[in-house]
């Protein structure tokens, strides 16, 4: 009997040294979310299928450890990023509209709550594969995407999604002077 106890003992140790009960990375039980209030502005997650937004995106990676808002540990290295309110987790496409680059990013939390203009914050993983990570801000066009079951599993194991070809300069082009007539 004071073997069971012992084992007992022993894994209650252990679960506390693993840093507490974070949720399983997981596409399952999608959050949306009830409205919330940061600063002043309250934000209302909805889910938007034809979300596209052009905006800025900057990155962060300090948390490392943190709970992100669907209750998974915030690994700095990983392809994820933060938005105010699409639903957790969901998958956008991010263009920096400077080099033309895109990946698929998985959004497992919530922000930015800061700086004008920001509509994504990128992990430290993400803005590297963005080619983001040495600028703090970039401008972007943020897509929602259904990503392939390949894809998905991928981002939910932290690593970065196929390589998408780059967006030509025409388009970004046309892309940037729409930032601009929005102020940005």
């Amino acid at each position: 009997m004071s073997s069971r106890i012992f084992l007992f003992a022993l894994l209650l140790v252990l679960t506390g040294c693993a840093g507490g009960n974070y949720r399983p990375v997981s596409d399952d039980a999608v959050r949306i979310g009830a409205p919330y209030r940061v600063r002043g502005v309250t934000y209302t997650p909805a889910s938007d299928p034809r979300y596209d937004m052009l905006g800025l995106a900057s990155w962060y990676g300090s948390e490392s450890g943190r709970r992100t808002a669907n209750g998974e540990r915030f690994r700095p290295g990983w392809v994820t990023a933060a938005h105010t309110t699409l639903p957790l987790p969901s998958y956008v496409e991010v263009t920096a509209l400077d080099t033309g680059r895109r990946i698929l990013v998985r959004v497992n939390d919530r922000g930015p709550f800061t700086g004008r203009g920001r509509i994504l914050d990128l992990s430290q993983g993400a803005a590297e594969a963005l080619g983001a990570r040495g600028r703090g801000v970039v401008p972007v066009r943020v897509r929602v995407v259904s990503p392939g079951e390949r894809d998905r599993a991928r981002l939910r194991k932290g690593r970065a999604a196929r390589e998408l070809p780059p967006v030509d300069e025409r388009t970004r082009a046309n892309l940037r002077a729409q930032l601009r007539a929005n102020g940005l």
